[in-house]
């Protein structure tokens, strides 16, 4: 499953749901502040938006779909093409119609892909859980709605799950494949889980590493190295320095793996040509998965 390819793509994230400003000033929580940080990662160079939306008040995560529209309605005044991606993470509520709701935005704010989970696992100090039925409900929901999914991977066992879901008919390539390494309970972020991960990817699958906490730049600059794509952002990761003595900022963070593009003679692929390759609507008013 080794591609080398001389264009790569960032998938930005730029919240996630757990980061807060206590942690880090720099972590957009209101909608402003998100469409902000997006605003300026496009200037910069990237591929598509990994979205999550907080309550403007306390900063924790909310699911429901008119603050979602209201961040798509603010990137999409500026990118017509960026491919959006929104969460239906079970981390904070995990009833289907709480995380299934973002599904239900169509016309011009309609999401191209959804996030998709594809087991239970612990996090530090909370479970994600994502049950079989949870799983195949959100499948069904996403395709009545053409949608597609953002595959989360965590495991090499979840890449498994990916070619079983696949032999049901219940989802089909091309796919796009989130690989998250350095999680306490999941793959670690070293070079033999991140090579058995890829080598056991699907075929016509498009990939991007992601590295949680200190692991993001090694994990990124493989990823760059090898080909297809990364996932980058203060979701995954607050600090700009291994020993954290610098909390970053997205646009620093993104910057930074542009001079690794650049060393490694690569280039950010568009928006548009990787709609084209996932097989998804070209953008400016036509979104999700073309039919």
């Amino acid at each position: 499953m080794f591609k080398k390819n001389s264009e790569i793509s960032i998938n930005f994230c730029p919240t996630g749901m757990i980061p807060t400003k206590k942690m880090s000033n720099y972590v957009p929580i209101t909608i402003n502040e998100i469409v902000e940080d997006v605003h300026a990662a496009v200037e910069i160079g990237i591929t598509m938006v990994h979205l999550h939306a907080r309550d403007e008040k306390s900063g924790v995560p909310v699911w429901q779909k008119h603050t979602y529209e209201k961040i798509i309605s603010g990137i999409r005044r500026f990118s017509k093409e960026l491919i959006i991606c929104v969460t239906t993470s079970g981390r904070s509520f995990n009833s289907f119609e709480k995380r299934s709701e973002v599904l239900n935005i169509d016309g011009d704010l309609k999401p191209d892909m959804a996030s998709l989970t594809l087991s239970s696992l612990n996090f530090n100090s909370v479970a994600s859980v994502n049950t079989p039925d949870m799983i195949k409900s959100l499948i069904n929901k996403m395709t009545e709605k053409g949608i597609a999914p953002e595959l989360e991977v965590f495991d090499v066992g979840m890449i498994n799950y990916i070619k079983y879901l696949e032999r049901k008919g219940l989802i089909t390539p091309p796919f796009y494949v989130n690989l998250l390494l350095g999680n306490i309970s999941c793959a670690q972020a070293n070079l033999m889980h991140a090579g058995l991960m890829v080598n056991d990817l699907p075929p016509n699958t498009y990939w991007g590493f992601s590295g949680i906490g200190k692991s993001q730049m090694m994990m990124n600059s493989i990823g760059i190295a090898m080909g297809s794509g990364i996932r980058i952002g203060l979701e995954d990761n607050i600090w700009y320095d291994h020993k954290r003595t610098k909390l970053a900022t997205n646009s620093e963070l993104i910057k930074r793996a542009h001079v690794l593009l650049e060393a490694n003679e690569k280039t950010v692929i568009s928006p548009r040509k990787m709609r084209s390759l996932l097989n998804l609507n070209l953008g400016n008013g036509s979104y999700g998965r073309k039919i």
